[in-house]
């Protein structure tokens, strides 16, 4: 890449102004058509800068973060250990937008991330590879089912919150013929156990899974019987009138009773 393209490149996505944005992002694309991998790792820092905005600051700005998202994941498997490298050096903002791109890279992307999730001990590094994971749209994410269960016994509150809403993420995913029975009742029994949790928000997201496993397919008549049973006690309809004291529970169970 000359250091004309370069500066140029530089210089439009550290605009403010969209067309210039997307000016340097088409740039970007044509010097990945033209160079290929070997030199992408300094484009991809240039389109990177595009990941700090704040949406809600700039919502005029989401179309093209979305675009920058779509060109990174266009660079391929080859590049995810450098957006890996990213999760631990960017804001949150930064975090959020490259587990949308890993997500978007599809499922090609499993296998590195749960070696990545495997190698590491960072509950925050961890956390932000089940995000992106939830992201992924492939039957294959169900090969990361046992990793999403054993986070969500994590004693690391941000990252059992993130299993949590992970495991129903990834049924969405998974047809029913291809989640097994004996796969299937781990989660249950693991969504259970989460609803005694003390944190209402892991509470919530246990919830909500659980009505995704009746909304995808995965639970049987019987089943979906009980989900409706213990939806309406967490909502105190019951006989028990016994409810949970969080609102955003009651409201999943709500949300959820729809399903069964």
């Amino acid at each position: 890449m000359s250091e004309n393209s370069y500066e140029t490149i530089k210089t439009l996505l550290a605009s403010e102004k969209p067309e210039e944005l997307r000016q340097g992002l088409e740039l970007v694309r044509q010097e990945i058509s033209r160079v290929g991998s070997a030199e992408a790792k300094p484009l991809f820092e240039m389109v990177s800068t595009i990941f700090y905005i704040d949406p809600l600051d700039r919502p005029d700005l989401v179309p093209v973060m979305d675009e920058a998202l779509n060109l990174v994941a266009g660079f391929g498997k080859w590049f995810i250990p450098a957006l890996l490298e990213t999760l631990d050096t960017g804001d949150i903002k930064a975090q959020l937008a490259v587990g949308h791109a890993l997500g978007r890279i599809g499922a090609d992307a499993i296998e590195p991330l749960m070696a990545d999730y495997q190698a590491s001990t960072d509950p925050a590094h961890r956390q932000f590879i089940l995000y992106a994971m939830g992201k992924l749209k492939s039957p294959r994410i169900v090969e990361a089912a046992a990793i999403a269960l054993e986070a969500a016994q994590s004693p690391n509150l941000e990252l059992r919150d993130t299993a949590t809403r992970a495991i129903g993420k990834f049924v969405e995913s998974i047809p029913p013929a291809d989640l097994s029975d004996e796969l299937k009742q781990a989660f249950v029994e693991r969504l259970r156990s989460s609803l005694a949790d003390p944190d209402p928000g892991i509470r919530a997201k246990a919830v909500r899974s659980f009505g995704k496993l009746a909304r995808y397919g995965h639970l049987s008549a019987a089943e979906r019987e009980k989900l409706k049973a213990l939806c309406r006690l967490i909502m105190g309809v019951d006989e028990n009138f016994d409810w949970d004291r969080a609102y955003i529970v009651r409201r999943e169970a709500e949300e959820a009773l729809k399903y069964t």
